[in-house]
């Protein structure tokens, strides 16, 4: 027990899409277990209070193959030469129906969150192979289960990355490495503002879910977390719905 509690304690976690609502929370509980934490974020500056309690900011884009390598690289060398795990919490939201949608615009979506998560898998687990494995967790969302109006960009996306987990976790299993995703339905957090920005939007969102209410990013945070920390060896290629039944059963 002594072991294993000072093996966490020097674990190093990378967080791409690092001042994401979920990404604070995610980092401030890692923090908290005494884990180094490295983050790649856009908005640097929502990230202070944590830079402030130690952790690593690599301000960049996702999409950048050179600021994802130096975040992988730091946050290995941040962990004495192992890279423990890595959440990908990069998104976009495009609600249009597709003959309203050009392809310049689809593509963005595209980029912003499958190409971003391939990135982020193809580098970290080039570091993981070395160090004798570790953990990788995306983010997909209940419109890759279900068909939801006007979703199609986002639902081909998050799609990708739930086919792109289980093709990964089968591609390492034998190297030590475990590749998971969370799929959140409606979240309360910035990128949903747009759907929660009136009354009647929330009342009819939330009249979809059969738990009858929104998930908090907390509870997000915490399956993320539970995947990275605390999950058996043997869970690996599962996508986690956090979506109150919304993708299982009728509201």
């Amino acid at each position: 027990m002594h072991n294993e509690g000072f093996q966490r304690m020097q674990a190093s976690y990378l967080i791409v899409g690092g001042s994401s609502d979920i990404a604070l929370i995610l980092a401030q509980r890692l923090i908290d277990e005494g884990h180094s934490v490295t983050l790649l974020a856009r908005d640097e500056g929502r990230c202070s209070s944590l830079a402030d309690q130690g952790a690593h900011v690599v301000q960049g884009d996702a999409l950048d193959a050179e600021v994802v390598l130096k975040a992988v690289v730091l946050a290995k060398e941040n962990g004495g030469g192992s890279l423990s795990g890595v959440a990908h919490l990069v998104g976009s939201l495009l609600i249009r129906p597709p003959h309203a949608v050009k392809l310049d615009a689809f593509n963005e979506v595209i980029h912003t969150n499958l190409s971003s998560a391939f990135l982020t898998l193809s580098t970290a687990c080039k570091t993981m192979l070395r160090s004798g494995g570790g953990r990788l967790v995306f983010t997909s969302s209940v419109a890759a289960t279900l068909g939801l109006v006007n979703h199609e960009a986002i639902a081909a996306a998050k799609g990708g990355i739930e086919s792109m987990v289980r093709t990964a976790a089968s591609t390492y299993s034998q190297r030590g490495i475990r590749v998971n995703a969370v799929a959140p339905g409606l979240t309360e957090t910035r990128l949903a503002e747009q759907i929660l920005k009136s009354d009647a939007m929330k009342e009819a969102a939330v009249g979809k879910i059969p738990l009858k209410r929104i998930n908090q990013p907390e509870e997000i945070a915490s399956t993320m977390h539970w995947l990275l920390c605390h999950a058996p060896d043997n869970l690996t290629g599962q996508v986690f719905h956090l979506d109150g039944g919304m993708s299982k059963m009728l509201g």
